[in-house]
């Protein structure tokens, strides 16, 4: 029996549900899109999570700002002219216009552009027009409104509540379970923020399962296994396995390995450098397709002076999904690292998919800033896979408000979208009543 990488815990031969819960679990529809719902989310768990909201490389040198927006928040990130990251609520302490929007270089002070009012980089105020007029105003009694700020391996993550836990107690099981993939060595190329109409939340469902890849994605069904994806659960943070370069069980053998092969070039193939009809490699009849891949990957990253000879097949064919509460998902394996966020828009029907898209480079290599890129999700097409996901959404938001539709079914393999709303239960204080039902006791690892 073959252990799952980076996760001992499970093997091969566990499939997705896992024991299926005496009855299903039932949750209120009215989450996603009732305004009263989302105003307690505003309120009460909006300022009190850790919130990925760029990458090291984005603020990496002295002067360097920007601004991250979760709904109606704002914390604007600086990089310090004594080499500190902080972070601020992005609101001027006189009548509370936002400082600085987006990103940028050269800093040198923090300025209102409607008064004047002025703070260095460490947030302190120092200049005041007409400060007569204020009477006995106290500089001191003015600093920037301070947040949290913390960096892992290259990523930047905010809170807004100060007695916030660390974020590396916050992440739990994660680190340690994905410090094999060795994510200091990946750098962000880009983001992509695309405009959706649907909840955060209706968009986080969809990097919380596979059950929908045997219908939603029939070309990937070709190359994945979707049955034998174990899964975690921690308590904030959970995880999926998803071994690729396999065909699925519910095809029973019927594939030849020349469909697989071509299921993931279809699908995947930028992963490997293999554009669309690179045919299957003959001659090795003793390799599988996931050998095949593998070997292929590694072609690949050494053109970008990578070296993956640490990494066996199973580490570069198989996918370890973790989500992190609220809204984030961080897509791994040995050449690849996606990370995934939702946020959300400007009514409870809207929301924002952000991705973070990286590559894995050698060491020494140059560092550069991100390049931030935001569009509508009519125009929006980052690939078979996440296009599919990103166009099922706006009909799965309006099925949400028909009115005999009042909860959603969840199976024991949606546990990780379960688990999304038992913690966000807590967060909001709901009563007994206002709950999920059904199912089964929570999970931990």
């Amino acid at each position: 029996m073959k252990l799952a990488a980076g996760n001992p815990a499970c093997t091969r031969d566990e499939d997705a549900i896992g024991t299926p819960p005496a009855t299903p679990t039932l949750v209120p529809a009215e989450r996603y899109y009732s305004a009263e719902f989302a105003a307690l989310e505003t309120e009460r768990l909006w300022p009190k999570v850790w919130q990925i909201a760029c990458m090291a490389d984005h603020v990496a040198k002295p002067g360097d700002y920007f601004e991250y927006r979760c709904g109606p928040y704002g914390v604007l990130i600086v990089h310090g002219d004594d080499g500190v990251l902080r972070a601020f609520q992005n609101v001027c302490r006189h009548r509370g216009n936002s400082i600085c929007a987006g990103s940028g270089s050269g800093l040198r002070e923090l300025k209102c552009g409607y008064h004047g009012w002025t703070w260095d980089l460490a947030g302190a105020l120092k200049r005041v027009p007409n400060r007569k007029g204020f009477g006995s105003l106290h500089m001191s009694d003015f600093p920037l409104l301070a947040a949290r700020v913390e960096v892992w391996e290259g990523m930047v993550f905010v809170n807004l509540d100060l007695d916030a836990m660390p974020l590396i107690e916050y992440l739990e099981a994660v680190p340690d379970d994905i410090a094999w993939c060795r994510l200091s060595e990946f750098r962000c190329y880009a983001t992509l923020t695309v405009e959706v109409e649907a909840n955060w939340k209706t968009i986080a469902d969809g990097y919380s399962e596979t059950y929908h890849i045997q219908t939603l994605h029939p070309e990937l069904l070709r190359c994945v296994d979707d049955i034998h994806a174990p899964q975690q659960i921690w308590g904030h943070t959970g995880k999926s396995d998803q071994p690729y370069g396999v065909q699925s069980p519910r095809f029973d053998g019927a594939l030849s390995d020349e469909e697989v092969w071509d299921a993931y070039v279809y699908t995947q193939g930028a992963l490997m450098g293999a554009a669309e009809g690179t045919p299957f490699p003959t001659g090795q009849p003793e390799q599988t397709v996931a050998d095949l891949i593998a070997t292929r990957t590694r072609e690949f990253a050494a053109t970008r002076g990578v070296d993956l000879g640490w990494a066996d097949t199973d580490r570069i064919t198989r996918l370890h999904q973790y989500n992190v509460f609220p809204n984030m998902t961080f897509l791994a394996n040995a050449d690849h690292l996606t990370i995934m966020c939702s946020r959300p828009g400007p009514d409870p029907d809207h929301g924002e998919m952000v991705m973070f898209l990286m590559t894995r480079l050698p060491p020494g290599a140059p560092r550069n800033k991100p390049s931030d890129m935001r569009m509508s999700a009519a125009d929006a097409e980052p690939g078979v896979v996440l296009t599919q996901d990103i166009r099922v959404l706006p009909g799965l938001q309006r099925g949400l408000h028909q009115p005999g539709f009042t909860h959603l079914v969840l199976s024991g393999e949606e546990r990780r979208v379960i688990n999304m709303h038992r913690n966000l239960e807590r967060y909001l204080g709901l009563t007994e009543s206002e709950r999920m039902s059904g199912g089964c006791a929570p999970e931990r690892a």
